[in-house]
């Protein structure tokens, strides 16, 4: 077999004459009478199907016969529009073969083969770059390139990529007319798999469907069952021509696929040349992220690491934990809570300062910068890749149509944002009405040695609550985002796919963090007074935090929707709901021949078992508001860059593997970056900067320590800071039918209690006001928010002007080669002016001159 011109058809993707190579395969559903459902069919189309009209037999039913009848027409009606779709396909160039009900009962297979003649005239029309016959060496920084590849040699894939090539071919794009400067020596190998595949369906296919006289065909798509996938994956490598393809399919399953390497990198080159440049893209993006999470997972460590070694060290900690101290707190709640020792919350006091300490607002710093560094490292990346897959010079022609106005907008968004508020505000007061109702019921219910972990247990449950209605709601706004853009109409696909990505963002960033907003800002803080305590719905108290603020609570719940989002939606749904989906459609066949079909079908016919490809837009936005996770609240959970790492280090093997064994193999799509994905990450990181700002001044105490050890403390210590954040109440200020119904829960009368603010004491000339202390606080809060947030930002401009995007050495490379094309353009002109001199001596300068100025300025172009 090897070497052999005519593969077997049965056992290589050709036509039925064995020369003609299958580069596209379209399925669609097939519907047959009664009496033919057993016959299969296997011809080409130049044998066209004549129907036969059906005589039902005088003793069937009527009715029956009706439905037959109509059955039978509906049939008929979509082998009619698939003819005249096979039609204009013809009439394209290109050369199909059918197969209808062989071995998959109801389902049909159209093969497509594309001349070298289309191959050619479309390559032309998307200006595809390809290889010429001119080499050149490539001027780099060998000796360090030599001594990182030493280094990495045990981090790097065995895929036969890794060592640095020192020679390039000179890209040009494509053009019939000089075809003498590329080398089509071999017309077979010359536009590889993706290659004509991507011609295929982006060009003659893409046009059929946006013919302005074929308009029905836009929804045949979906009327058919179409689904457009490449099928070329090989089981055999006793095929010269397919030998390459095969290995490469090998060689991603065991170096890219496996869950044992997942300490190597990517083996990014051949997942190109297998999936096309925009899947590659999407891996190189996440492997650079999670390159970029490893320093800062370890800085949060050693944050966090610094909490638990000075913990014991804390000051307002100890006074906290002191039973000296005898402080008695206000009740949480009215009637069913009673008094409680300010000692009891010495646990959640020594937990805060894990996560709230000196280290924080460095941290937040290192983070801001961190975020700047990965876009910086990312644009260089992106362009190192650009050039390596010559795509330096790519123009998307669908970009001039892409611009939304605010008229396009407008409609479409306000519905977005009026829902989103209405439902995101509904979900957040059911879940805050639901920790004061279960507070108040355990209070009421439970024994005093339990009541100590009430708070705990409600918090805890409220997260699991609020991550089950993530899960849920991210699934609704999925489908209302998808139904909001197609009501637009949007005129290219690009368009479609960002304005479907931005309102899919919207709405799924609310989902996800609206609840985390209302920990780090609101609750707490709009609560009233004992006495004058604020209420929703008649008689439910606001909620408050606990005496060492909301930020303990804020890390539960950043910590629960992380890993339960990373965990439950990301993996477990990855990788149980395909496997779901394989087994429903494998159970459509009978058991018994199952083992039979697997080694008798086609490899196209075994990959329409496969999942379908929907696309990267799910993997981009589980990462992207991952990394709203890891910046925005990071003041508050040091540790999230570590959990993000460790997830994606198991989300790159997970979805390499995916779209390995799970999926149909994508259409290659051409692409020079990551659209408007980086866009929102920008927008992120900037945000960041504010939110984390606030988080640090309102959130957590480093204000108020900070204000009351410089302005306050007699000795410049913290040593009396607890006592002078807390406030003074009378008892029989309470109003009536708010106190508590076991004043002596304690074991002593409780005259004046103490509650959280910074207020003036009762017996003073303004009882219950807020004192000056709390003012002076106000005001270094907003204060350090304007110096913060400025002066990070303009410390992450200095790092964007300092590192270029591009590569100094790809910039070298980038000006050599256009120095290279139009060198090549006058050697062919000297060329083709010296053969006309040889045929014709007289002289010509005029015409000479003008084709020397044409050509060089084609050159330069």
């Amino acid at each position: 077999m090897v070497g052999s011109s005519s593969p077997d058809a049965k056992l290589w993707p050709y036509f039925q004459d064995g020369l003609r190579r299958i580069d596209y395969v379209l399925t669609y559903n097939v519907q047959m009478p009664q009496s033919t459902h057993k016959q299969s069919s296997k011809s080409c189309l130049c044998c066209r199907f004549k129907r036969e009209p059906k005589i039902p037999p005088a003793h069937e039913d009527p009715e029956l016969a009706a439905q037959e009848q109509r059955l039978d027409y509906h049939a008929d009606d979509q082998r009619l529009r698939r003819e005249e779709f096979e039609e204009n396909l013809r009439e394209m160039g290109l050369e199909m073969e059918k197969e209808e009900g062989t071995k998959l009962p109801g389902v049909g297979f159209l093969k497509i083969h594309a001349p070298w003649d289309v191959l050619c005239r479309e390559a032309e029309f998307m200006k595809l770059k390809m290889p010429t016959t001119k080499v050149y060496c490539l001027e780099s920084y060998q000796k360090v390139n030599m001594f990182l590849q030493k280094v990495t040699a045990p981090l790097q894939p065995k895929v036969g990529e890794n060592q640095t090539e020192n020679e390039k071919h000179l890209s040009y794009p494509f053009s019939r007319e000089k075809q003498h400067l590329f080398d089509l020596s071999d017309r077979n190998s010359f536009f590889d798999s993706k290659t004509r595949s991507s011609i295929v369906s982006m060009s003659p296919l893409r046009k059929l469907f946006c013919l302005p006289s074929q308009g029905r065909f836009k929804t045949q798509l979906h009327s058919l069952c179409i689904s457009a996938m490449l099928y070329e994956w090989m089981l055999n490598w006793c095929s010269r021509m397919y030998l390459i393809l095969v290995l490469s399919l090998q060689i991603l399953y065991e170096q890219w696929a496996s869950y044992s390497i997942f300490y190597k990198y990517q083996p990014i080159g051949l997942v190109r040349k297998y999936f096309g440049e925009k899947v590659g893209l999407y891996f190189a993006w996440l492997g650079v992220y999670t390159q970029m999470l490893i320093p800062a997972a370890i800085v949060g460590v050693i944050v966090f690491l610094y909490g638990c070694a000075t913990v014991d060290n804390n000051i307002p900690s100890m006074e906290v934990c002191d039973e000296r101290n005898n402080i008695t707190m206000c009740p949480m709640c009215d009637r069913a809570c009673s008094y409680w020792k300010l000692v009891t919350a010495c646990g959640t006091a020594r937990a805060s300062h894990l996560f709230d300490n000196a280290a924080t607002v460095f941290f937040a710093i290192f983070m801001a910068l961190w975020a700047t560094m990965f876009m910086e490292h990312w644009k260089r990346r992106q362009m190192r890749l650009n050039y390596v897959w010559d795509m330096t010079s790519f123009e998307d022609g669908e970009a001039e149509n892409v611009k939304l106005t605010c008229r396009d907008r407008m409609p479409a968004y306000m519905t977005i944002i009026t829902m989103m508020i209405f439902v995101t505000l509904a979900i957040v007061f059911g879940v805050v009405l639901y920790r004061v109702s279960i507070m108040t019921a355990l209070h009421m219910s439970s024994t005093p040695t339990f009541r100590t972990n009430i708070r705990a247990t409600v918090k805890t449950t409220a997260a699991i609550i609020n991550l089950i209605i993530i899960i849920i709601m991210d699934e609704v706004y999925g489908a209302i985002a998808r139904w909001l853009t197609i009501m637009e109409v949007p005129k290219t696909d690009k368009s479609f796919e960002e304005r479907l990505i931005f309102k899919t963002f919207i709405l799924k960033f609310a989902n996800a963090f609206t609840p985390i907003v209302y920990l780090a800002f609101f609750r707490g803080r709009i609560i009233g007074r004992p006495g004058k305590y604020l209420y929703v719905m008649g008689s439910y108290r606001m909620e408050e935090c606990a005496h060492a603020g909301c930020l303990m609570e804020l890390c539960i719940q950043l910590c629960i929707t992380m890993l339960g989002k990373q965990l439950i939606q990301n993996n477990l749904f990855e990788i149980g709901v395909p496997k779901l989906k394989k087994m429903l459609r494998q159970r459509k066949i009978d058991k018994n021949h199952q083992e039979e079909l697997n080694r008798t079908l086609h490899r196209h016919e075994k990959d329409h078992f496969l999942g379908p490809f929907v696309g990267l837009n799910p993997e981009y936005m589980e990462m992207i508001i991952q990394f709203g996770m890891v910046t925005l609240f990071v003041a508050s959970f040091p540790l999230a860059p570590l959990f993000a790492l460790l997830n994606n280090v198991i989300e790159i093997r997970l979805d390499a593997k995916k779209f390995v064994t799970e999926l149909r193999r994508p259409i290659a799509v051409r692409a020079k970056d990551i659209g408007i994905w980086y866009t929102l990450l920008r927008g992120i990181s900037k945000v960041a900067v504010i939110v984390n700002a606030f988080v640090i001044s309102f959130t957590s105490d480093f204000i108020p320590r900070l204000v009351y050890q410089h302005m306050y403390s007699p000795d410049g210590t913290l040593h009396g800071f607890v006592n002078h954040t807390l406030s003074y109440f009378n008892v029989s200020h309470f109003q009536p039918g708010t106190e508590p119904m076991v004043p002596m829960h304690l074991g002593y009368k409780v005259d004046v209690c103490r509650y959280k603010d910074y207020r003036d004491p009762p017996w003073s000339d303004t009882p219950y006001e807020f004192s000056r202390e709390f003012w002076a606080i106000l005001a270094a809060r907003l204060a350090f928010v304007i110096v913060f947030q400025n002066v990070v930002m303009l410390m992450s401009d200095f790092v964007d002007w300092l590192i270029p995007d591009i590569p100094k050495d790809i910039s070298i490379q980038i000006h050599k080669e256009r120095n290279l094309v139009v060198e090549l353009f006058m050697k062919q002109e000297r060329g083709k002016k010296y053969r006309n001199t040889v045929r014709d001596p007289s002289p010509q300068p005029l015409r000479s001159n003008y084709q020397y100025h044409a050509v060089s300025s084609l050159g330069t172009k």
